[in-house]
């Protein structure tokens, strides 16, 4: 299990195109994760994806699915059907929902610090090898060599690495950059600020527009957009220090965009919620 697999989507700089599963999660992290032990009728999650274009057929295959994957837990009330979030769930989303309400994506503080990890794995190991990228990628790591990353500020990493079992073969270390070295230079080798900064600007160009026609006739349905939207903007965003990154660097008029739109969204969304939300407690 990977985190991109959870909260990434699939795009490019033009923008992207929501999985089901993405959106699902999302739908879960904006109604059911700060509310403890809950569980939504499957009819109720259909009516809201079917609001961003998601079939009942996807939505019902994809609850399967997360099942399976130890995602979600089902569970029966007479002839429905309810489904709840598992711990693993839970942790992917929480770390989620720092990233977009508590972190941001402006990093002004930066103290100075990296963090390094070295990892050698058999060359028969393109799955491990290919886990441990993207969770380095989801934490805010950039490759600097092949076999060498590199993230801002102090990371703690260790439980990622421990979780996927590659404890023996990765090494991390905290440290900061000598006076010889080069950080702008060194930070435009290591990340690709162009993708970076063309899903930022893609993300304000799409919902400015939104800011002075209100939350509309689906706020639901918005805001289930606006945050799988901004979870794919952010998820290959480290988070730079800010004043080694151009001095146009688009990550804070989005983020305004971002939080004035979920402002005007959220009361009418938890409104909608509570009306047409069939939910019960989890067992």
């Amino acid at each position: 299990m990977e985190d991109d697999d959870i909260l990434d989507a699939q795009g490019s700089s033009e923008g992207p195109q929501q999985r089901p599963q993405s959106l699902m999660l999302t739908f879960f992290g904006n109604h059911v994760l700060a509310e403890g032990d809950l569980c939504v009728y499957s009819g109720s999650i259909i009516d809201v994806l079917g609001r961003v274009g998601v079939g009942e057929q996807a939505v019902r295959s994809t609850l399967t699915r997360m099942v399976n994957r130890g995602l979600l837990r089902r569970q029966r009330e007479g002839r429905k059907m309810f489904f709840g979030l598992t711990p693993q769930a839970s942790r992917v989303l929480e770390d989620g929902r720092t990233r977009i309400w508590h972190q941001g994506a402006v990093n002004d503080d930066w103290d100075g610090s990296w963090t390094l990890l070295g990892f050698s794995l058999p060359d028969s190991w393109k799955r491990q090898r290919h886990d441990l990228r993207s969770r380095l990628t989801w934490s805010g790591f950039g490759a600097l060599y092949s076999g060498l990353w590199i993230a801002p500020g102090k990371v703690d990493v260790a439980a990622v690495v421990a979780e996927l079992g590659l404890a023996d073969h990765v090494k991390i270390f905290h440290a900061q950059a000598d006076d010889a070295t080069d950080i702008a230079q060194m930070i435009h080798g290591a990340w690709d600020l162009e993708s970076i900064a063309a899903r930022y600007v893609t993300f304000d160009k799409r919902w400015t527009a939104l800011l002075d026609a209100g939350p509309g006739d689906d706020p639901i349905g918005t805001r289930l957009r606006l945050v799988s939207e901004w979870l794919w903007t952010i998820r290959t965003d480290p988070r730079l220090p800010a004043r080694h990154l151009p001095p146009d660097w688009p990550a804070r008029p989005a983020q305004e965009t971002f939080r004035r739109v979920a402002e005007h969204t959220e009361r009418p969304a938890r409104l909608m919620a509570r009306a047409l939300l069939e939910t019960t407690q989890l067992r």
